[in-house]
This record gives C-alpha cells, structure tokens and sequence, in this order.
C-alpha cells in the first residue's frame, strides 16, 4: 500500500485535536490494546454498559497502563463519539448496507475508521490490526471483507470524507450530525438551547467531542487545594475547591483515595456551592440532597454542612445508589433509599434542598459519548413527568424562607426551564433567585451563564459539563 498523504483535520470531527497512536514500543500486545476497546464498545452496545465506569476495570484487569492504556482510552472514546461521522463514511465504503453488517463485525469497522481517520496510526498499520481484529471476532471470510472496507476508508483523509458525506441539503441540523457526529435530534436541542447565541452551535458540538479534563474537588475540612497541588493538579478557575489533575490517574493521589477529595466536574461543584452560599431566612441547620446518587455534589455538600454546624440528609430510590452516597459523604450526614416523590419526611422540614434530578445527560456527552447513542427524543418526553413531580416535592419539603436548588446536567429546554415555569405556574409561594448572580458571587470572572433567573454552564464557553441551575426561595 503507497504511503498515505499528510492527514488534514476535519473540522468538527471528535478527535481533531486529538491525534496519539503513532509507531509504540511497548510491553502489551497491540491486539490486547485493540481488543479491550473493542469489548468495551460491545459491552455499550449490548448490555447498555457505561464506558467511563467498564473501561478502567478492564484496563485493570488486563494490567494495561502507561501508552497501552492511553491508546485504548483513545480507540474506545474516539469510537464511540465518532460513530455518526464513521458510519457515514463506512457506508460508501461498502457494498454491504450497515443495517445487513454482523454488529460485532460493524464495531470492528467502526473502531479501524477510528484509527484511520483520527489518530497517528500509520494507515496500514491500522488496516492489519483491526483486520486481524475482524479475523478473531467474525472469522476468515469477514476478515477479508474488513480489509476491503478499510482500504477504501483509508482512501481519503477525514476532511476528503467530511467534504463527501456531509450533506449539502437536509438543513443545518442534518449536515451539523453528520459532521460533529451527533444525532440530528440532539443537534436540534441543543442549538434551540442556545437561543440567541445559536450560532455557538459548532463550537459547542465541537466541545462534546473533546477529552474533558480530570478535575478534582477537596472537599472542605477534609482536604486542602495544597494538597491536591501539590500532587501536580492545578488551581481550577471557578470553584475554590476545585483543581485540574493534567494527567495521570486520580486515585494515585492520597486524599482522592482515602475520600477526602474526589473527581467531580467544576460547574457540579458551582451548583451546589450556589445553593449553599444562598442566604436563607431563619434557621440554618437540616440540609437535603433528594437525588443523591452517586454522590458527588452529597459529598461536598455535607463537608459544607459539617463545617456550619449543619446537617445533610441524602436520599436516593436506588439502594445501591445510596450505599455509594455513603461512601462520599461526611460523618454528620444521614443516608437513606427513599423516593423524593413520595417523602419520608414532614413538609417544610429542610432549610437547604437540592434536587439534581434524572434526566437524559445531554450535558454530559464529553464523559458519556455513548449516551447520544442510547436515548431518542422520547426519553425527554418520558422523564417529563418525573421531574415534576420531584420538584414538586422539593418545594414542598423546604420550610418557608429556605432554598431550593434545581439542577440538571442537560441544556435541553424541555428539562431545564420549561419544568421550572410548569411547576411554578401552579404556585404563588416561591420566588425565582437570581441564579447568575450567585454563582458570580462565588466566581466573579464567571460570565455566559445567561441573563437569569436562570443559569446554564457550558462547554464550549466555561470547559464544564452543561449544568443547568434554578435556585428557588419558598415564601
């Protein structure tokens, strides 16, 4: 095979900046590597399996680390946000339509389309081995026809198959999914998400390709930002408990493995310090987390709560859900399973309520990149409900004078501020706050949050998660 020409980078594409995989000399074999990414996509595939939580325990289990476990760090991720892009570019490549490929067979493809189009990988050298791949997964005879599909991706570089596959009608959703691979539904969400500022649609698409940054949280009287520094993170921007862990894994770092600190998104860590910097009227004493699970923004929260002389109670429906709350959270808190809409506790009994409440992850697509693949529109219409009825009994369960925080880690405007305003439309007791003003209070180079009520982060804008924010006063 001639030498490949010098790859351009397509714009848009999930790896564009992201290019690691040249020649390796290293311990593991390169079909070990190859195949741990590879069980993992199946794994998302089949058993609706969560990459970020199946893919260090298999890099674990296998004793890849060090460029190994980069690599399929890299294979796996860029495989799975890539997909929408990919599977266009596979189509023209075979004769076969995708629906009529094996899906084990189709993973395979899409993990060697990966390799060509978005890393250092010389392009024969990712042929042979995902040829190989084809060979152990679905046998000689696909073997073969992996290699002929492959040789014909490898036949352009990314903007060559862009400048192809991206529809030139269909609209502007249409040709944006097929360029930042995501679904048309989403882009759609999304851009309307944005409002006036829709133009940023690119950008933002462009941001839920990009490998999110490690960050971390000391969690208040349990651990220091000195501490977290001083083993190679660096000050994040926003929060004051927050640090940026460059590389390296987390759990190498003492006060992340004994729970004082913890991996935790900056504007996860904002929201709740919004909610607990927001002055309430009276009493100050009973916290709640009403949707706990896993624990993260409980864990900060109740390290807040214990150095006020206050107290958490973190509830969770799922029992497993709150045993891992449990694991996070400080010695004062209580931890029970119970269902935040049917309460286990009187009316008006906390001072503080967050709800951070179920919802399809839109805001999330950085650290989830299957999720965009899981979940249709109808899931917005189908967790509707839900949200409802759990903000409902938020608001019900603080004391007049106290606060409520809504969160969502989606932009989507069904789940965001059309809930709010639903809910309140039927009630004369609760006052908006000022959710931007807050959270500059804390950060006050914070800005592109959107004039208020409300606040909503992004990535594009702030490097966080999309976090959406409804802080809410009972009167």
């Amino acid at each position: 095979m001639p030498p490949a020409p010098r790859r351009r980078q397509g714009h848009g594409h999930p790896s564009r900046n992201r290019r690691p995989g040249g020649p390796r000399r290293t311990g593991a074999p390169e079909d070990l590597v190859r195949r741990t990414a590879f069980d993992v996509i199946r794994a998302v595939e089949t058993r609706d399996a969560y990459a970020n939580l199946l893919l260090p325990a298999r890099l674990r289990d296998r004793e890849l680390t060090g460029r190994d476990a980069a690599l399929a760090t890299e294979l796996t991720y860029g495989t799975l946000r890539g997909r929408g892009t990919y599977d266009a570019v596979l189509a023209l490549c075979s004769d076969r339509e995708l629906r009529r490929i094996d899906p084990p067979l189709l993973d395979v493809l899409r993990l060697g389309a990966h390799q060509i189009l978005a890393t250092r990988i010389p392009p024969h050298a990712a042929v042979g081995t995902t040829v190989d791949l084809a060979r152990t997964v679905s046998g000689p005879g696909q073997a073969k026809f992996a290699n002929a599909v492959l040789r014909k991706v490898a036949s352009r570089d990314l903007q060559g198959w862009l400048d192809i596959v991206v529809p030139r009608d269909g609209g502007e959703a249409a040709r944006l999914s097929v360029a930042h691979s995501h679904p048309v539904w989403i882009v759609s969400a999304l851009r309307d998400a944005l409002g006036p500022d829709r133009a940023e649609i690119g950008a933002l698409l462009d941001a839920d390709n990009e490998r999110p940054r490690v960050t971390l949280v000391a969690r208040p009287g349990r651990a220091a930002i000195d501490e977290l520094t001083e083993a190679g993170a660096e000050p994040a921007p926003y929060s004051p408990y927050a640090a940026v862990l460059p590389e390296g894994d987390p759990a190498a770092i003492l006060a992340v493995r004994e729970g004082r600190a913890a991996v935790q998104d900056e504007a996860s860590q904002m929201v709740a310090l919004a909610l607990a910097e927001t002055p309430v009227e009276g009493r100050d004493e009973l916290w709640a987390d009403l949707c706990a699970g896993p624990g993260g923004k409980a864990g900060l929260l109740s390290a807040l709560a214990t150095e006020r002389g206050a107290r958490l109670l973190a509830a969770d429906l799922q029992p497993h859900r709150a045993a891992l709350v449990g694991r996070s959270v400080d010695h004062r808190a209580g931890v029970i399973a119970a269902d935040g809409t049917v309460p286990a506790w009187r009316p008006g009994t906390f001072d503080r309520v967050l709800l951070d409440v179920p919802c399809t992850g839109l805001g999330a697509l950085r650290r989830r990149p299957e999720a965009r693949w899981r979940r249709g529109p109808e899931a917005v219409a189908e967790l509707g409900p839900l949200q409802r009825d759990l903000l409902r009994g938020a608001l019900d369960a603080v004391r007049p004078g106290g606060v409520v925080a809504y969160i969502t880690c989606s932009p989507h405007l069904a789940e965001t501020r059309v809930v709010v305003d639903d809910v309140l439309r039927k009630r004369d007791d609760i006052e908006r706050l000022d959710s931007p003003a807050a959270l500059t209070g804390i950060a006050s180079g914070l800005t592109g949050l959107g004039d208020g009520p409300y606040a909503q982060f992004w990535p594009h804008r702030h490097g966080t998660d999309a976090m959406f924010l409804a802080l809410l006063r009972r009167n």
